[in-house]
């Protein structure tokens, strides 16, 4: 096979000298395999197989579980810590959970990609996740329709709760707190997670999009910046 682009997303040891490692690849999504010998001392692959750093592999193979044969990095890890260290794990734990085995999701990659150049810079966090979690949910088929459950469109005046089971939204009584309005709604439509204003509204709707996929085990990686918030808020 050709070299294949690819980023670690999850490695833990297996038997004496080896890992066992999640990958999102270019065209073959996320695969599992064993990198033999990578846990020896000394090993070249041992310093190229770490998170966040753009790798070229080909394995061996015809099961869920493959072995690594050529391992090269291509270029060097972005300079992460702290909140945006936390992110890019959020990122790596978001697709180890979702991701089904060998699903080719190659406009995942690409904003998995892109995300990790714009996690150093704490301006671009916000909307690099989101773009991320809303390219993951359509390759799941599980992103958010921007219409009431009858598939009538969203009233920019009137405000909604997002019905995950249905991916649609319902509308509150008037004068009902909490929700969406529909006019935000209709610029999260857009795509643009970014915009002014649409931060917190674009997580609120990630969030609920994502929690039946993931079910009742939480993120640790969420976990964890819950608890850098709070330590943020106590200092």
């Amino acid at each position: 096979m050709q070299p294949q682009p690819a980023f670690l997303l999850h490695k833990r040891p297996y038997r004496e000298t080896s890992a066992l490692v999640d990958l999102l690849t270019l065209d073959h999504g996320r695969i599992r395999a064993v990198a033999q010998g990578v846990q020896r001392p000394g090993s070249r692959s041992r310093s190229r197989l770490q998170p966040f750093t753009p790798l070229h592999l080909t394995w061996v193979g015809a099961g869920e579980l493959k072995r690594l044969r050529l391992m090269e990095s291509t270029g060097s890890a972005p300079m992460l810590a702290g909140e945006g260290l936390l992110c890019g794990f959020y990122a790596n734990e978001l697709l180890t959970r979702l991701l089904p085995l060998e699903l080719p999701v190659a406009e995942v990659f690409a904003f998995y990609g892109a995300a990790l150049k714009e996690l150093p810079l704490p301006g671009e966090r916000a909307g690099a996740l989101r773009r991320l979690e809303f390219a993951l949910l359509e390759a799941l088929d599980g992103e958010p329709v921007f219409c009431d459950l009858d598939g009538v469109e969203l009233d920019p005046q009137a405000r909604y709760i997002y019905r995950a089971e249905a991916r649609r939204f319902s509308p509150l009584a008037p004068g009902s707190s909490g929700g969406l309005d529909g006019r935000t709604l209709k610029l999260l439509e857009q795509g643009d997670w970014a915009a002014p204003g649409l931060a917190a509204p674009a997580r609120s709707l990630a969030r609920a999009a994502l929690a039946p996929l993931l079910g009742e085990r939480p993120l640790r990686a969420r976990e964890l910046m819950q608890q850098l918030a709070a330590r943020r808020r106590s200092g």
